[in-house]
């Protein structure tokens, strides 16, 4: 099928001057650019008055379970996003061995959500993409494989340090796992279980990573007390291993912490005269959003979700992570200390039981239960097994604004997808052009486009792919600048944007003037010669 848009302002994703121009596309590609002679076409989308651009590529996804279940994932589409990367924040979908499915399916639940839809007995990275392949996916889907998984494999779920042995196993894990096409390796520091590695782990882990040009995506030890230690442990990773680095939603949490903002940019260009390639990735919002369960001491999560239960329903355990969540532990982002009772908002629940209680914070929870908020959230976790969301407020837009600045930065969406979301599940690409280029003039439109597609495919190492070039593949939006913005907001954060007017897949049309034709257009992006 040949598809001629034409008359629009194109924005290449090079970061160039936008230029006035047609774009020709057939069999899935980019055929010609510019002016040139227009043969008989099969579709005329005319994009006078509008931008025309890359699709946008979101470099932190949790769509791992979603997209087996609901493959089309419109979500992400109607704010122009055409890849997504998964396997995020060191815990998803695989590996998994079949002895751990239960515990792990609870573990997970907070962030990807639940399903008794699928069948969670594919044990291999290579079998859980091949499933995505199967059922078809409505937008490009790539993978970073995740230390957590990689861990449990090795070791189970321990709450310890891994001996030389299952490092080494780690390794041949993670090797097989790279080999089955994944871009790189992520971890969570503050998730179970890589809370419990030490950076002698992780650093041999990044060393077979290195070897298949693949990236290192950290969520990192901290993002709030000792930020800046954490990140010299990041930027160690890097230097040891020569992999490269990639932080995910880079931020600093608390109003006691800002004071390390300017550090933490004075480190990446450290690393970065050192030789160490350094990029991240960030959600233009002042709150984050991730599972509850991260509220409670590490230790509480030792042996798994099922050992957690198993904590959660005793009293003197109770005392004790009450007694850790006001006084602090060292080298712990305590969500309690930087956010506050009043600051962190349920957002799902897993069973009806508990419904009533998304949308409210934990001081709230505690009146409406009749208990301190302390047990009321205890109750909470222990009722919904650990499968509850949160968002919680951190910090300033201007650190937001001054974080979007930077050259390693590229935009995100860090989206959890069930309940009542975070609203850059929605939102995060057209707030950027809305808020951040047409209103506010942070960033020219075409600085802007650069983030949101060439920068984050060169992090990536995704080929062929986040720029308007002859011979890629035909990722297209047409965008209405006049409009284009999101709608979403923490109260009811469940609203399409507006002004993503077109979104062009592989060279299929996936959204016509705003309205969803429902098609698998997408592919499965591997690691691999001739498919990335």
């Amino acid at each position: 099928m040949k598809i001629l848009i034409e008359n629009g302002m194109i924005v290449d994703g090079h970061g160039g001057t936008p230029f006035k121009g047609d774009i020709l596309i057939e069999n899935k590609i980019i055929k010609e650019i510019g002016s040139f002679e227009k043969d008989s076409v099969d579709k005329i989308i005319d994009a006078n008055g509008k931008i025309v651009c890359p699709g946008f590529i979101d470099t932190h996804s949790h769509s791992d379970l979603m997209i087996l279940v609901n493959p089309y994932n419109e979500i992400k589409i109607r704010q122009g996003i055409t890849t997504e990367v998964l396997g995020q924040d060191g815990i998803s979908m695989a590996p998994l061995p079949k002895k751990y499915i239960s515990s792990w399916r609870k573990n997970i639940a907070g962030l990807d959500g639940e399903s008794d839809e699928i069948d969670w007995e594919y044990e291999t990275t290579d079998n859980y993409l091949k499933m995505m392949e199967k059922n078809g996916v409505g937008l490009n889907e790539s993978y970073l494989v995740p230390h957590g998984n990689i861990r449990m494999e090795a070791m189970g779920l321990d709450g310890r340090a891994a001996t030389d042995e299952e490092i080494k196993r780690m390794c041949e894990i993670t090797k097989r796992e790279m080999e089955a096409g994944a871009l790189g390796l992520s971890t969570g520091l503050i998730y179970i279980p890589c809370a419990y590695s030490e950076t002698k782990e992780i650093i041999e882990m990044c060393k077979v990573v290195a070897q298949f040009d693949g990236v290192f995506v950290i969520h990192q030890r901290s993002e709030a007390d000792t930020i800046v230690n954490s990140m010299r442990e990041v930027i160690e990773i890097g230097k040891k291993s020569g992999v490269k680095i990639h932080f995910s939603h880079f931020k600093v949490c608390g109003k006691n912490n800002w004071q390390y903002l300017d550090e933490m940019l004075n480190l990446l260009e450290e690393a970065k005269s050192e030789g160490i390639e350094v990029s991240f990735d960030q959600y233009p919002y002042a709150a984050g959003s991730t599972m509850l369960g991260v509220i409670l001491p590490p230790w509480a999560h030792a042996g798994g979700t099922d050992e957690l239960m198993k904590r959660l329903a005793n009293s003197e355990d109770r005392k004790k992570m009450i007694f850790d969540m006001e006084n602090g532990i060292l080298g712990w982002d305590n969500f309690v200390e930087f956010a506050g009772l009043d600051q962190i908002f349920v957002t799902s629940v897993k069973t009806s039981k508990n419904s009533d209680l998304i949308g409210k914070n934990l001081l709230e929870i505690g009146s409406i239960r009749g208990k301190d908020p302390y047990n009321a959230t205890f109750d909470l976790l222990l009722e919904e097994e650990n499968a509850v969301g949160m968002v919680d407020f951190y910090g300033l837009e201007e650190h937001v604004i001054k974080i979007l600045k930077r050259p390693e930065q590229n935009v995100c969406t860090d989206g959890l997808l069930t309940g009542k979301p975070h609203p850059r599940a929605y939102g995060s690409f057209p707030r950027i052009l809305g808020r951040y280029v047409r209103e506010k003039k942070i960033l020219a439109i075409e600085e802007a486009i650069f983030k949101m597609t060439k920068k984050a495919a060169l992090s990536f190492g995704i080929k062929n792919r986040g720029i308007l070039e002859k011979n890629y593949f035909a990722d297209i939006l047409v965008v209405d600048m006049e409009k284009v913005i999101d709608k979403g907001t923490y109260v009811d954060p469940i609203q399409y944007p507006e002004g993503i007017d077109y979104v062009v897949i592989n060279g299929e049309i996936v959204l016509e003037n705003g309205k969803y034709n429902k098609i698998l257009a997408g592919q499965v992006l591997r690691k691999k010669e001739g498919e990335l």
